[in-house]
């Protein structure tokens, strides 16, 4: 039979060195948490999210859908299944997870089942995706409450979160863009492109209709 006291000091010591470390792995994972939600334009929820104390990351993406790597041209066309969606990496130290998803639903019309503001069909409706039975419970517990305070039906599913695949680089914080696009007003700086966007596709308009003073990201 093998017996500790066999193992030379130094090696043991090395040993307890190397157990500690891989104990410590799994806390420094546990200080972070990843939150999967779509509310219509990718572009504009990581824009809201990312400017919250607590977030430390935003990433958009494709998810919910049947169709591998799928590619935005995919996804606006249809038919794939997925939804545009972010994945939101948080320090719940810092921010919870319930204050996420209030500032979530008051982001969004989540009565809205067709798309989201100008922008229709399935790529663009609202979802939440969950991973676990803990954001399971935190998802409904915001949806009912944001049912309460609408006093209309929430039509915003809560999903089973699965494969998430980042969209192209040229969507990630396209809002902060400097690189000049050429739109219907004609080339200009795509940060100034995004807030045109968003303007008149009517989301924050339609947000303070719904939510008044409790839309967080209104003027944003």
């Amino acid at each position: 039979m093998f017996h500790l006291k066999n193992i030379k000091p130094a090696i043991l010591a090395g040993l307890i060195v190397v157990g500690l470390a891989l104990h410590s792995q799994p806390a420094k994972a546990a200080g972070t948490e990843v939150l999967t939600v779509a509310g219509g334009c990718f572009w504009c929820v990581e824009s809201d999210f990312e400017s919250v104390k607590g977030v430390k990351e935003v990433v958009s993406g494709y998810t919910g859908g049947k169709t591998q790597n799928p590619t935005y041209k995919q996804i606006t066309k249809g038919g794939t299944g997925h939804y545009e969606a972010v994945q939101i990496t948080f320090d719940p130290a810092k921010v919870s997870r319930d204050q996420l998803l209030h500032m979530f639903f008051r982001s969004v019309d989540p009565t809205d089942a067709g798309g989201q503001f100008c922008d229709r069909g399935e790529s663009y409706r609202t979802a939440i995706f969950v991973s676990d039975n803990a954001q399971s419970a935190s998802a409904k517990a915001a949806k009912q409450a944001a049912q309460n305070a609408l006093g209309k039906k929430i039509v915003t599913p809560i999903l089973q979160a699965g494969k998430f695949y980042d969209a192209e680089a040229y969507h990630q914080d396209y809002y902060k863009g400097s690189k000049r696009v050429l739109t219907r007003f004609g080339p200009i700086k795509q940060s100034d492109a995004y807030k045109r966007y968003r303007k008149g596709c009517g989301r924050d308009a339609r947000v303070k209709q719904l939510w008044g003073n409790d839309a967080p990201f209104v003027g944003h």
